[in-house]
């Protein structure tokens, strides 16, 4: 049935009567472009994360883009990235003239950025560590913020998948512990709105750049000039136009009221899939049962002990169960625009890109969604045996 739809997506999406209302409301205003809904977007969105400064943008990538920037990334810098994450976490760096250096992962119970192997990738041209939280669970982020802070340079949190994850025995939000921490709303995040990011920073110098290069360097917004706050603007440098829209902000913010609830089904869900996985033999599922409960749980993955197995495997639960999956993420250092990018092997990394898999996870998914995706996986399993 590969060429119909898949009778379990790896994704799905469920507006409320509510979010409907919201985007419907923002559009009958007259006021489509940045204005009152974006700014108590950032506000509510601030109070979340208990930062002092959430500056919406258009996208997640324009996020890191403007987070790079706000922490002085130019040509001839260096900023070290895990080599296990999405492609823009490195082509931002590129976007301010610099070069990623890409840098392995702990391993198979961890994809997240290994310290160690920052340390050693470390250089006198390196301007700031990127780390992103895969799939909700927190990085090692006190470990690389002490590492950064030892050397001068800025840590810089790639959130896309962690809106609400936490670490620390403070139980501190994910995207507050560095300089700027960027976050992604695209249509399958945990907290969605088609397509739109954000840039959390508690310092006021960040905040001030980033405000000011979301719109083409302008000193004020249409929404002030509208109000009569600023009579005409000056343009005090190069900047960019990563505004974000009011119907999308509007949906942010409705979907935000839930966004605890809906992760707290993401919750049950993954450690209902844990139960049921570690029956299986021959897969590994990383991170610990401990850590669902701080974790956004933005995906389910699953690492095959016998990767060689893993591409016939999606296939057969696609064309036998009608399950989709995914793979999160290729190595970047295996893409043709990045193979300079990681000198020598990273033989973690090349790993997790061989043998994980990701299976269907969304907040309203039915338990009888969930043990067909883990029925395919085991009879897929079983076929490759």
């Amino acid at each position: 049935m590969s060429g119909d739809a898949p009778k379990l997506p790896l994704f799905d999406i469920h507006l409320a009567d509510e979010d409907v209302e919201a985007v419907t409301e923002a559009l009958r205003s007259g006021w489509l472009t940045m204005g009152p809904r974006t700014r108590r977007f950032e506000e509510e969105f601030a109070q979340h994360l208990g930062v002092k400064h959430a500056l919406a943008v258009t996208n997640g990538t324009a996020a890191l883009h403007l987070a790079y920037l706000a922490a002085g990334i130019g040509p001839g810098d260096e900023v070290i990235v895990p080599a296990i994450t999405f492609v823009a976490t490195a082509n931002a760096v590129r976007y301010c003239g610099a070069e990623p250096v890409l840098a392995d992962v702990l391993g198979d119970h961890d994809l997240s950025l290994d310290p160690d192997d920052v340390r050693a990738r470390l250089s006198e041209r390196t301007k700031a560590v990127c780390c992103m939280h895969y799939g909700g669970y927190a990085a090692p982020v006190a470990a690389l913020r002490e590492l950064c802070d030892e050397h001068g340079i800025a840590l810089i949190e790639d959130a896309a998948h962690a809106p609400a994850s936490t670490a620390g025995d403070d139980s501190r939000p994910l995207g507050t512990w560095g300089r700027a921490g960027a976050f992604s709303f695209f249509s399958n995040k945990v907290l969605g709105c088609g397509e739109g990011g954000l840039v959390a920073t508690d310092h006021d110098d960040a905040a001030e750049l980033v405000t000011r290069l979301r719109s083409h360097g302008m000193t004020s917004g249409t929404w002030d000039r509208h109000r009569g706050h600023s009579a005409g603007y000056d343009v005090v440098g190069l900047g960019f136009n990563y505004r974000m829209d009011e119907p999308r902000a509007a949906l942010l913010t409705s979907r935000l009221a839930r966004l605890d609830e809906d992760v707290s089904a993401r919750r049950r869900l993954v450690q209902r899939y844990r139960d049921r996985l570690s029956a299986l033999d021959g897969v590994t599922v990383p991170y610990s049962d401990e850590s669902v409960a701080e974790s956004s749980c933005y995906v389910m993955p699953v690492l095959m002990e016998r990767a060689e197995l893993r591409d016939a495997a999606r296939q057969t639960m696609l064309d036998d169960f009608g399950v989709q999956t995914s793979i999160l993420y290729p190595a970047l250092h295996e893409f043709s625009a990045y193979s300079d990018s990681a000198p020598g092997r990273l033989p973690r990394s090349e790993s997790v890109a061989r043998s994980e898999l990701t299976l269907p996870l969304f907040p309203h998914m039915t338990d009888e969604q969930q043990d067909l995706a883990v029925e395919a996986l085991a009879g897929a399993l079983e076929r490759g045996a």
